[in-house]
Order: C-alpha cells, then structure tokens, then sequence
C-alpha cells in the first residue's frame, strides 16, 4: 500500500469536517495541480540551463516544430502559443533584439512578414528540449514504462474537453 501524500491529508481532514461531500474529484486535481507546479519549476529550470525563458522557448519550439526552415508568420505563431497579438509582437521585438529570430518579408505575399529562428535560435531550443526531456524523464523514473503510457491515455481522455 503506498504511503499516504499530501493530498490525502487535506482530504482526509476536509472528510473530517465536511462529511456531507464528496472529495474524490480532490484525489485526482489536487494531485494534478501538485505535480503541475513541480513540473513548471523543472522546466523553467531545464530551460535556464540552456539559457532561454519559458516565453522564449514557447516561440522558439513552435518555429522549430514547423520544420526546416524554421519559420512561421505572427499569426500562426499566436495559434500555437495562445496570447495576444500585443504579447506575441514584443516576444517577436525581444527575440529579435537577442539574435534568435529574424523578421523576413513573405516571399508568397510581399505585405506578410515571416519570423524565422537564427542558428542561436536553433541551437539553443535544441539544447533546451534536450535538458527538457531528461528533467522530465527523471520526474517519471518512479513509472513503469506501461504506468507512464496508461497515465498519458487518461490524461490525453480527460484534456480532449478542455482542447
């Protein structure tokens, strides 16, 4: 049987309190709440290591995701990242000003604009998805490899609402 966590605590002790409700819900969000802010402190640390912050991965992965070569206009940028248009011209502003993409006219319609990942770009989303994915699987090393396949597919069930 395994130890009891945090959650059972809290549970427990609304149980306590509130017998007239049902925490079962807690049992599953709390937990996925927990372990979503471990999750974001790993990343932004995996991405630190590789010199980028979580905005400017965002960008720089949607571009890198695209596929030779790189690149993808301010509205499909905003597609993938979900902010604003105001948000996405600075983030576009700030990468620029680093180096790690470049403003290039649409060679389809001249009145477009491309944003296109530089080598420095390239380079550092691939060091920071590989720090990523090693954080990440180290998160995991406590699941089976079928565990962590069973927990994806109920996961994916309950995010196909929200998505």
């Amino acid at each position: 049987m395994p130890s009891n966590d945090e959650v059972d605590r809290i549970v427990d002790a609304w149980g306590r309190e509130r017998p007239d409700l049902d925490f079962s819900p807690l049992q599953v969000l709390s937990r996925v709440g927990r372990l979503a802010k471990h999750l974001d402190r790993e990343r932004r640390s995996a991405f630190s290591r590789a010199g980028l912050e979580s905005w400017e991965f965002d960008v720089l992965s949607a571009l890198r995701r695209a596929g030779a070569p790189y690149q993808l206009s301010p509205k499909q940028l905003l597609q993938q990242t979900l902010v604003s248009s105001g948000t996405m011209t600075n983030r576009i502003d700030r990468l620029v000003d680093l180096g790690l993409v470049t403003r290039q006219t649409d060679p389809r319609d001249g009145r477009g604009v491309l944003v296109v990942m530089t080598a420095a770009g390239l380079a550092q989303v691939d060091a920071a998805i590989t720090q990523l994915v090693e954080a990440e699987a180290d998160l995991l090393d406590t699941l089976s490899a079928s565990d962590q396949d069973r927990l994806a597919g109920l996961l994916r069930k309950l995010s196909l609402d929200f998505d």
